[in-house]
């Protein structure tokens, strides 16, 4: 049975949220406490799979608890459920909270992020990967794109669009951008997909503020050799899926979360690459010497795909759930039952008709998926037939911009 601790010094709404969380008393066990020392004490009794913890409490605030549960228990996905915090504090929270909730907020939002994060759980079920990724406040950006940004955001008259346009650019800052805009410190009506969007709703300050934290983003590692998958090969391959995910869904109603998850499907990598690059490169190795799908010998080698680690990262860091599942499934969305042509069918799509371009790893087979043809888009419903789908993307040239 999933474990939930719930850390909060107001006894009020530790006993409302007993009260009102009851009925799921079947699916998870969930432990209410008072104060961060006595949740240490119930950590070290028994670990849980989420905890849900307020900002301002005495002796232990909900900052240092965080600090504790993220090197002591990495796998732990951890949640702020507070009414406001100092702006010290929000620095802090930046790089340890998963998700961040404001007071009051209704039982069915908490109950359906605490869900939500339950199912990521199921997409990466080996603890070990779970803690691997927990551990990330941050993932490295490109070198060019943080000197793209500086150069940006020195010319007084920079635009939002320029700024969005350069942020395009990394996944890592794309991703990073957006967890923050929705997060609950900047209480959005509704969440946001559009990287202009974010810019714009943030406020170029805030932005140049996030570019130049440390504690945001951090250089690639120094022994990268190890892997001969580069970043900038996954920049490149992240351009090309985003290109075509964007014409074939330009005209949806979910036309930014397809761009989004065409940047984003391959961000699994970029923790492959930054957190095991030998054993990165032991799967490509096992991919070609065997003849197997590099997603199989992902699998094999490390415990889980990168789709599946990309998908766990997005989901703790509270991005959309279409681009969640579209990452999550991209390998294998016959596990998923789809009825209209979507975000998964719009990246599928784009990979499949981008698949004549440059592989990813020379040598190693990229994709195990088949189907993704002419009768796939017409069960699907799609607002276009192959045809179509081929000349959207062939018109991009592969370019994003």
């Amino acid at each position: 049975m999933k474990r939930v601790l719930f850390v909060d010094d107001e006894t009020s709404l530790l006993d409302g949220l007993r009260v009102r969380l009851h009925a799921l008393r079947s699916q998870w066990e969930m432990v209410f406490v008072e104060n961060g020392p006595r949740a240490v004490t119930e950590l070290e009794h028994r670990p849980v799979d989420v905890i849900v913890t307020d900002v301002r409490m005495p002796a232990m605030d909900g900052v240092e608890l965080l600090e504790i549960v993220r090197d002591r228990w990495p796998d732990a996905i951890r949640i702020v459920l507070s009414g406001c915090a100092g702006e010290e504090q929000s620095g802090r929270l930046l790089s340890l909270v998963h998700q961040y909730i404001s007071k009051p907020c209704e039982v069915d939002q908490l109950e359906n992020v605490i869900r939500r994060c339950m199912q990521l759980r199921e997409v990466l079920s080996e603890p070990r990967l779970q803690a691997l990724v927990g551990r990330i406040a941050h993932l490295p950006a490109m070198p060019r794109t943080c000197t793209n940004l500086r150069d940006a955001m020195a010319d007084p008259d920079v635009s939002v669009r320029e700024i969005a346009r350069i942020i395009h650019e990394d996944p890592a800052v794309a991703a990073k951008v957006l967890q923050l805009v929705n997060s609950a410190f900047f209480r959005l009506a509704r969440r946001i997909t559009s990287i202009e969007q974010a810019v714009g709703y943030l406020g170029l300050n805030a932005i140049r503020t996030l570019v130049m934290s440390v504690e945001i983003f951090s250089a690639w590692r120094s022994d990268l050799g190890a892997c001969e998958l580069t970043p900038a090969r996954l920049q490149e391959r992240a351009h090309r899926v985003a290109a075509a995910t964007r014409a074939l869904a330009h005209d949806t109603a979910f036309a930014d979360d397809a761009l989004l998850a065409g940047l984003l499907h391959n961000i699994g990598y970029w923790v492959l690459l930054q957190e095991c690059p030998k054993q990165m490169q032991r799967a490509i190795d096992a991919a070609r010497t065997h003849g197997i799908s590099l997603h199989a010998a992902e699998q094999d080698i490390i415990g889980a795909s990168h789709a599946a680690i990309g998908a766990y990262l997005l989901g703790v860091w509270g991005l959309p759930y279409p681009v969640i599942e579209a990452v999550a499934f991209q390998d294998c969305r016959q596990r998923v039952r789809q009825t209209r042509f979507d975000v998964l069918a719009a990246l599928v799509t784009a990979q499949t008709l981008q698949a004549t371009g440059e592989p990813l790893v020379h040598g190693a087979v990229e994709r195990c998926e088949v189907g993704v043809d002419a009768r796939y888009l017409q069960t699907l419903q799609a607002p276009f037939d192959w045809a179509e789908a081929q000349q959207r993307v062939c018109a991009t040239n592969g370019e994003l911009h």
